[in-house]
Order: C-alpha cells, then sequence, then structure tokens
C-alpha cells in the first residue's frame, strides 16, 4: 500500500499556533533526518487520523509533498489526544534508498487453527509481541512479517530469530532473542486436581 501526503510549510510554533492550526483541521507536524535542516511542515487532520488507523501506515516509506516537492519518509511518532479524536502532532524522518533504516513492523500469524498445539492438545496461541524491529533498506521494508503456526506445539514457542525475514530485511535485538508466540502446555486432569487439593488445603 502506498501513501501520499500532502503538506504545507509552517513558519509559526508554539502551543497558541498549535491550537490555530487544529481548529483549521490542521495538524503540526516535522520532518528531520538525512542532509536538510529539520522542517516544521502541517498536514490535514481527517486525512491523518485515517491513516493512522491503517496498520502498513506505520510501518511503510511515505511519499510527503511539502508544497509540491516529494519526499521519502517513514512516520517516527504521533501523538493523539487520550480521548478525544484529534491528531495533536506527527514526526517524520527522511529516508533515503542508499540508508539502511530501523523500523518496527508488524506480524501477522497464519495457521494457527492448524497448529498441534491448537489442533491435537487444544492449546491457545499466545502473541507474546505483535511487532519486531528490522533493519533494511528502505525499498525493502515490508508492510508486515507473516509468522506460520503450522508446527508449533503445546509447551513450545517460535523466538524473534526464528520468523522467517523477506529478503535484505534484518533482525534488530536490543537484548535476548525475546518470545513472540507460544501455546502453553496445558495442565493434565491429575495436575489440576492436585492444585485444587492443595488450594483446599
Amino acid at each position: 500500500m502506498k501513501f501520499q501526503i500532502e503538506a504545507r510549510k509552517r513558519t509559526l510554533q508554539g502551543s497558541g499556533a498549535s491550537r490555530r492550526l487544529r481548529r483549521q483541521g490542521r495538524v503540526p507536524a516535522i520532518i528531520y533526518g538525512g542532509p536538510k535542516e529539520a522542517e516544521l511542515i502541517d498536514i490535514d487532520h481527517n486525512e491523518t487520523m485515517l491513516n493512522l488507523a491503517k496498520e502498513a501506515f506505520h510501518s511503510s516509506v511515505l511519499t510527503l509533498r511539502v508544497d509540491g516537492v516529494a519526499e521519502s519518509v517513514v512516520l517516527r511518532d504521533s501523538q493523539v489526544h487520550p480521548w478525544k479524536p484529534l491528531v495533536l502532532h506527527c514526526d517524520f524522518q527522511r529516508v533515503d534508498t542508499e540508508h539502511l533504516i530501523h523500523q518496527r513492523v508488524p506480524l501477522h500469524f497464519v495457521n494457527a487453527e492448524i497448529a498441534p498445539g491448537v489442533k491435537l492438545s487444544g492449546g491457545n496461541v499466545s502473541h507474546v509481541h505483535n511487532d519486531i524491529e528490522v533493519s533494511c533498506l528502505p525499498q525493502d521494508l515490508p508492510a508486515f512479517i507473516e509468522v506460520d503456526l503450522k508446527d508449533l506445539e503445546s509447551g513450545h514457542s517460535i523466538h524473534a530469530s526464528e520468523v522467517a525475514l523477506p529478503a535484505g530485511v534484518k533482525l534488530v535485538l536490543h537484548g535476548d532473542d525475546y518470545v513472540v508466540a507460544s501455546i502453553p502446555a496445558r495442565k493434565s486432569a491429575a495436575a489440576a486436581d492436585e492444585g485444587e487439593a492443595g488450594t483446599a488445603a
């Protein structure tokens, strides 16, 4: 999915200027990174609200047209009002085809219904993480990564390092190799009875 966003340059800063923009149906934003200076912009509020509801918008290279001049960017941060349907601010980072980017990409879990731990053992899949961080060139950034659960057995798990990644995409770990999905082993009837007896005692 490709996203193109129309933006305007802005010069006024501060909370008062931002409030005036929001009353006009605009969202204050900033673009930074690359050889250029950081640039203040504003974008359409309703379009931004709709885009933020789309999973791919958070993990895709976006085309941002600032007064007609196109730049490739990724969304780095967005601030939304805690209870009003109101986008307060967005941060975009410039990217280019020759430099690696780090981005969190959503995971799509498939074949849970035929996993041995579900079909044969009656277990349930636990989604421990719904995204992972990857490093790649902007043109190789996937909108999502599929995790196949067809071989997952009861009492077993899939770690981040075991997720099959597309060509040109590498996993980024900031510590231990964490679990992304598992099927916890179910207690046997005898073990459950012993637990209940211990609780009663």
